[in-house]
């Protein structure tokens, strides 16, 4: 039996990425599209009572109108910051949600949705490719290899890849934070999913926006509108120290733009016994290394160990193989939000550590002229 969905926000995320792989997949059937753009809805659903030639999708402008009735499963791909009240609002009809990272911008947001799950029936879910991709799962295979995990570092930095100008994505009111939500999010569930989950007993950051309103670093990949607005506020870079309960350190650095030739993924784990090595490109972008490279080095002696080679965006397909048995398992009410107030957290330090390192440097005395 399909699961019914309905798709909710139709920009890049929800018509290039989810409607094309749910509408394909055989255990879904896409029964309604949300957007308030009237061409957006057009393009992808038809209004109540109209007919055309493809299966019914009904397009609403808000979520009012879907129930559980209608729709077994919301996939909410609106702008970050109407993530948390959106999927509130649903959750609270007792319709279940799968919902993309950030699955919230604050802890006060995450304390909202754990409400909604709980009163209003729904359950949920927590969307986060990178863990999902064949070659992470290589290198959790090699962690029983290494010994205890003494440390991780962990690095997604593209060459330009800023989303575009003038858009949400920029603005801290829209977004909640910069790359640090973005892709910063991705690499700590990738943590996670490696290590298991755990808070942090330490949380040292700094930030900087050198390429976020050069339009040179902009993202054209994305193929987003253009949108006319001010410059953005948010960071475009985020390099930081982490410490985990269970005393695993963690370097973290993540940036929408540098100056390196390809945009480039990281994943090293550090063990008492060997350090493996991932070296790939997370996401979508075209500007990226043609394959992914997985080592493992003990004892001075360093050998390649075999990677799956995938299509771009095979790790989004396997969310969704796996979806229809989480949504049956009444195991998994709560879990989402439990993992998402740990990594909501942590940004919530790294964002008051890097506040922190500025206002000292604003109060620093200026340097004596010799």
């Amino acid at each position: 039996m399909s699961v019914r969905v309905a798709v909710v926000g139709l920009g890049w995320a929800g018509r290039e990425l989810w409607l094309p792989r749910l509408s394909e997949h055989p255990h879904f059937e896409v029964v309604a599209v949300v957007d308030p753009e009237p061409a957006a809805r057009t393009a992808w659903g038809e209004t109540p009572g109209s007919v055309t030639a493809r299966p019914p999708v009904t397009a609403y402008p808000t979520v009012d109108a879907l129930t559980a009735g209608e729709v077994d499963l919301a996939v909410v791909a609106v702008p970050n910051h109407l993530h948390a009240a959106v999927a509130a609002v649903l959750l609270g009809k007792g319709v279940s949600v799968f919902l993309e990272k950030p699955v919230c911008l604050t802890s006060e947001e995450a304390g909202m949705l754990a409400a909604a799950e709980r009163d209003g029936g729904g359950m949920l879910l927590a969307g986060s490719a990178a863990p999902h991709r064949g070659d992470v799962a290589a290198l959790a295979r090699l962690l029983p290899d290494l010994g205890r995990v003494r440390h991780v570092d962990l690095a997604w930095v593209r060459a330009r890849g800023v989303p575009r100008a003038g858009g949400w994505f920029v603005r801290r009111s829209k977004a909640g934070g910069g790359v640090l939500l973005d892709l910063g999010w991705h690499l700590l569930d990738t943590l996670a999913s490696l290590l298991g989950p755990a808070g942090f007993t330490q949380v040292v950051g700094v930030t900087s926006d050198d390429f976020v309103n050069a339009g040179a670093w902009q993202a054209a990949w994305r193929r987003d509108r253009h949108a006319d607005g001010d410059d953005g506020d948010v960071e475009d870079t985020a390099r930081g120290f982490l410490v985990r309960h269970d005393g695993v350190s963690v370097s973290l650095r993540t940036s929408w733009a540098s100056h390196e030739a390809r945009d480039v993924s990281r994943i090293q784990v550090v063990g008492s016994a060997g350090t493996a090595d991932l070296r790939c490109t997370f996401g979508f972008s075209p500007n990226r290394h043609p394959h992914s490279v997985l080592t493992l080095t003990r004892e001075g002696t360093t050998t390649s160990v075999p990677v799956p080679d995938e299509p771009v965006g095979t790790e989004y397909r396997r969310q969704l193989d796996g979806l229809p048995a989480a949504l049956a398992d009444p195991g998994n009410r709560g879990r989402a939000i439990g993992e998402a107030r740990t990594t909501v957290r942590v940004i919530e330090d790294f964002y008051a550590s890097a506040r922190s390192a500025c206002a000292l440097r604003h109060d620093a005395p200026a340097p004596r002229q010799p």
